[in-house]
């Protein structure tokens, strides 16, 4: 989708109105599926949805380094899926996968456009993908783009939208570790706004769950959920909390655990280390810390990444003198 037709992807949401969505979502049945579209002339059978399944698949497990080349085609085929649903027929199996289908990519594009720092695009292709889950009856995909919502709403500190909206997602998902995830953002959020007691039991119901079997195979949005992930998050739970020398602990133990693979994390949560040396007043950790961080972004094309160590710049220009600064601050302005 070009640009120049975006124009609806341009308008921000308020908090208030993803929390009224959120509350919808919650408390709404699935909306009414038919048994075929009552429009389009051309037939949509399922060898053609197996190759869209299997190509969106393919493309949204990519590398981050990969993203340059691969993002387009996301954008593409999440358009190509769109215009069958609203201009083709099909049966319902077949529109139940075409609705999953376009709610995973939407979630995917959503995520690109927030790594961008384009925040308004990221909510509208975010709520869209609602809206086709919901048509297709996940709940736990809906809990997870609410998820994805609330991630935003935090990253943009506002904790206390972030916060309503993953008690909505909660009450609406079943698997354990959907469930685990969305109380590990919910701690996260709860710890911004200082809530001890409430952040402590939200990380002890996310470890909890992690671990938990079930009967139904994890869903695909939240199988990269680790022990680094719940180690890391509740680890910056905790330095919002003001336990310091925990939460340390756990971001280093969270470092260790994660696998080559997932390097964009790891630059973020190098970032967040830096962030908590920074407030414990040891710059010369922060500057070794930040400076991983940065040169894994680089390497790998994750702007996000970048931009959170760049908003720590101006608190190292304080200890310039301070070993390893110096070389931080000259790699963050090239």
């Amino acid at each position: 989708m070009e640009r120049s037709s975006r124009r609806t992807f341009l308008t921000a949401i308020s908090g208030s109105a993803l929390v009224t969505l959120a509350s919808t979502w919650a408390s709404t049945d699935t909306w009414a599926l038919p048994g075929e579209t009552p429009h389009g002339t051309k037939a949509v059978g399922e060898e053609l949805v197996a190759l869209l399944e299997k190509t969106g698949a393919s493309l949204t497990v990519q590398a981050t380094e990969q993203r340059q080349y691969t993002a387009p085609l996301v954008d593409a085929l999440l358009t190509s899926v769109t215009n069958i649903i609203e201009g083709s027929r099909y049966n319902r199996p077949v529109k139940l996968r075409l609705h999953a289908l376009a709610a995973s990519l939407s979630q995917t594009v959503g995520w690109h456009r927030f790594d961008y720092g384009l925040h308004a695009e990221a909510s509208q292709y975010w709520i869209a993908g609602l809206h086709s889950a919901h048509t297709g009856g996940d709940r736990d995909m809906g809990a997870a783009l609410l998820g994805d919502l609330a991630y935003q709403a935090s990253w943009r500190d506002d904790p206390r939208t972030a916060a309503d909206i993953l008690e909505r997602a909660l009450s609406g998902t079943r698997h354990p570790a959907a469930r685990s995830l969305l109380h590990l953002r919910l701690a996260r959020a709860l710890a911004a706004q200082g809530e001890r007691r409430a952040t402590l039991r939200a990380l002890a119901a996310a470890e909890r769950l992690l671990d938990a079997s079930s009967g139904e195979p994890v869903p695909s949005w939240c199988a990269w959920m680790s022990q680094a992930d719940l180690a890391v998050d509740s680890g910056q739970a905790l330095l919002d909390l003001g336990d310091t020398r925990r939460a340390h602990q756990l971001i280093r133990q969270g470092k260790e655990l994660l696998p080559p693979s997932r390097d964009k994390t790891r630059g973020v949560f190098l970032a967040y280390e830096a962030r908590g040396h920074l407030d414990q007043g040891e710059p010369e950790r922060a500057a070794t810390a930040a400076l991983a961080a940065l040169q894994v972004a680089h390497r790998i094309g994750a702007p996000r990444c970048v931009g959170l160590v760049q908003g720590l710049v101006p608190r190292f220009e304080a200890h310039s003198s301070v070993e390893g600064v110096p070389e931080l601050l000259a790699l963050a302005a090239a």
